[in-house]
């Protein structure tokens, strides 16, 4: 299974596993990773899971959406690497990716 590196922005890490197919919000939750609300429950419609994805790992993910890229205009302090949690499903190729949460959502 594959497992995400979670920073928090106090600089405190934890490392869950998790199934292939679950996005990083899901194990998030499943997890309870502060700094990730998860609000809307993964439909895309807010921008509480929002995550800045570590240099490395980026490329290794799907394009966002225009509908990520729309609701990310709604979270605070957004980087060239912010993406929301919720639309990053994990596989084999993401085992061990890490993403640190922003100090407020």
């Amino acid at each position: 299974m594959p497992k995400i590196n979670f920073v928090d922005a106090q600089g405190t890490s934890r490392e869950v596993e998790t199934k292939n197919g679950t996005s990083i919000m899901e194990a998030a939750v499943q997890n309870m990773i502060p700094g990730i609300d998860a609000d809307c429950g993964g439909a895309c419609a807010c921008a509480t899971c929002h995550v800045y994805v570590a240099e490395g790992w980026t490329e290794k993910l799907k394009a966002k959406d225009d509908m990520e890229d729309s609701m990310l205009d709604f979270a605070e302090d957004v980087q060239d690497n912010s993406r929301l949690s919720c639309q990053i499903l994990m596989n084999d190729e993401l085992d061990g990716i890490t993403v640190s949460t922003p100090e407020s959502q």
